[in-house]
């Protein structure tokens, strides 16, 4: 079974970076694409980026377009997510999951058939 890993979060003022870390163990990452999701309390889990097994096709929320990049090394079986310009609205529980599927868009869209197995979450609190 496909595990995943997140870390990276951390606590930064409006306009700072992070850069978070989806590390996979269990079988080979390249199998799978990868999304990024956040959850604020009390509001409903998001789309954040997605992206295909080779790296080729991309999705992004609109509200994270110019901001943040998705990338992914499958030799190193890690999937990363680079925030920059972070603003207090990003503040929230970033998850990662995979899941089989080309259409990254869909998966971004929370798609239940392309999302198999979610991290436990890391927090990320952006302060103003």
């Amino acid at each position: 079974q496909l595990q995943l890993v997140e870390s990276g979060g951390g606590l930064v003022h409006s306009g700072g970076s992070l850069r978070l870390s989806c590390a996979a163990s269990g079988f080979t990452l390249d199998y799978y694409s990868i999304g990024w999701f956040r959850q604020a309390p009390g509001k409903e889990r998001e789309g954040v980026s997605c992206i295909s097994r080779s790296g080729a096709m991309t999705n992004y929320a609109d509200s994270v377009k110019g901001r943040f990049t998705i990338s992914r090394d499958n030799a190193k079986r890690t999937v990363y997510l680079q925030m920059n310009s972070l603003k207090p609205e990003d503040t929230g529980v970033y998850y990662c999951a995979a899941g089989r599927g080309a259409d990254v868009q869909a998966m971004c869209a929370l798609s239940a058939r392309y999302l198999e197995t979610w991290g436990q979450g890391t927090l990320v609190t952006v302060s103003s």
